[in-house]
């Protein structure tokens, strides 16, 4: 069971319309989370599928980011191992080249109150660029490419990730050492903690 305080709190972000006049799709809040949970998803903002459907990563992202992290969908929409929190709520709708950026207003009202209730997050998994400036900040290199080829600096708490998306697929054949040594060692580290849960 969750705290009153996050209860309240994630209340008020599933009714929140502070963006209402920029998103043309309207408000719909979309997240998971859970003061129990252990391993803490970072993405960017929700996409028109999963605007739709109210499930966070409920799309080939998601598809790819479970495959990545060796689980299923029933794990990973499991509240008690799993927060969803991305950097933008509602789906910010589409620009010339793909989705437009989460609203920062989102992360202004939100995020600082609703991270302080994950007192049992043991991975953070960060994912793209809004995200890794967020969370990351300075420490980060120039490059998304250097950053997340830079992931041992942050290993075993945190892991920086490119977007699952499909637009990224050409970014993952020019870089396999991605697949073939982060994604194992992403595995074990989550196998560990979801069994541990169990």
């Amino acid at each position: 069971m969750n705290t009153p305080q996050l209860e309240t709190l994630l209340k008020e972000i599933r009714q929140c319309r502070h963006c209402e006049e920029f998103l043309l799709d309207g408000c719909r809040p979309v997240l998971q989370a859970s003061s129990h949970a252990k391993i803490l998803v970072v993405g960017q903002a929700p996409g028109r599928k999963v605007h739709a459907t109210g499930i966070p990563f409920n799309d080939p992202s998601g598809d790819r980011l479970r495959d990545w992290m060796g689980i299923s969908r029933e794990v990973f929409y499991d509240s008690s191992l799993l927060n969803i929190v991305p950097m933008g709520f509602c789906y910010p709708g589409t620009g010339k080249s793909g989705d437009l950026p989460p609203r920062p207003e989102c992360a202004e009202l939100w995020r600082a109150r609703l991270l302080a209730q994950f007192e049992n997050t043991e991975l953070l998994l960060v994912i793209g660029q809004y995200a890794i400036d967020w969370h990351i900040g300075p420490t980060r290199k120039k490059t998304l490419t250097e950053t997340v080829l830079d992931w041992r600096k942050y290993w075993p708490s945190t892991l920086i990730l490119p977007h699952p998306s499909p637009r990224n697929n050409l970014w993952l054949k020019r870089n396999p050492w991605f697949e073939e040594e982060v994604i194992p060692e992403l595995r074990k580290r989550v196998a560990s903690i979801v069994n541990t849960k169990k």
